[in-house]
């Protein structure tokens, strides 16, 4: 049979499809695209803002969506726009805290040997997970638990910066020489969990364990007792020279 010819409408139709687009009209949709994500992101941010004050002020997790709809002064439709309920809503807020938290530690533990790096970076992350501490991670880590049922490869995603950037140190310091033998990265994962779990458990009553104790009981447990003995023992002249 022969072919049947294609309408003129729909052969214009195909060459415009196939022609590229004019570079000003790719402008102005890049344009008119970022305009829209741009108004999209500041709404998301303003219900994740309202969350943390609510979290704050209650000191718990257990709020209402209407509640954070309220504080933002947006609508419940613009809400359901964006999320798909509450447990999306707390899955966005604790990937943004572990975001937070992990630029944190590239700040703080920049400087300096491994083991002085591992130090600062020990001592941010039991400020962070402590009752108290200077952000709502202590509820998010609880938090955690829960969507580690429902969204075990978010939470571990979320946490991966921090995880990474803590066996990066071990590793160097490992390369120097400082630790015991053993796996870094194991390594890395029992100091990063006795830290964060150690400062959120709340144990210690009128004498709650402290960040330091944490780091000594981390270091003895990771360097060989000469190399803990080493760096005390240079650490004192140091000392009294400031002292003096």
């Amino acid at each position: 049979m022969p072919k049947t010819a294609k309408p003129a409408s729909a052969q214009a139709a195909a060459a415009a499809i196939a022609a590229p687009e004019p570079a000003w009209q790719q402008r102005a949709i890049d344009r008119s695209t970022q305009s829209v994500r741009l108004r999209a992101a500041k709404r998301v941010q303003r219900f994740l803002s309202s969350a943390r004050d609510v979290i704050a002020e209650k000191g718990s997790i257990e709020f209402t969506v209407q509640e954070v709809v309220d504080r933002s002064k947006q609508s419940l439709r613009s809400f359901y726009q964006y999320f798909e309920g509450k447990h999306e809503l707390l899955l966005a807020l604790f990937e943004e805290e572990m975001d937070l938290a992990a630029r944190r530690l590239r700040d703080t533990a920049s400087e300096g040997d491994p083991l002085v790096r591992l130090r600062a970076a020990v001592l941010l992350l039991y400020e962070l997970s402590s009752h108290g501490g200077s952000t709502v991670q202590p509820l998010f880590a609880q938090l955690a638990q829960r969507l580690m049922l429902d969204h075990p490869e978010e939470v571990s995603a979320a946490y991966a910066p921090q995880v990474e950037y803590i066996t990066s140190i071990v590793e160097e310091a490992a390369e120097a020489g400082l630790l015991r033998p053993g796996r870094p990265r194991r390594l890395a994962l029992i100091v990063l969990q006795t830290a964060t779990v150690s400062a959120g458990s709340g144990l210690g009553g009128r004498q709650p364990i402290t960040g330091e104790e944490i780091w000594e009981f981390c270091l003895h447990a990771i360097s060989p007792d000469e190399i803990v003995a080493a760096r005390a023992a240079a650490a004192k002249p140091a000392a009294r020279s400031r002292r003096s």
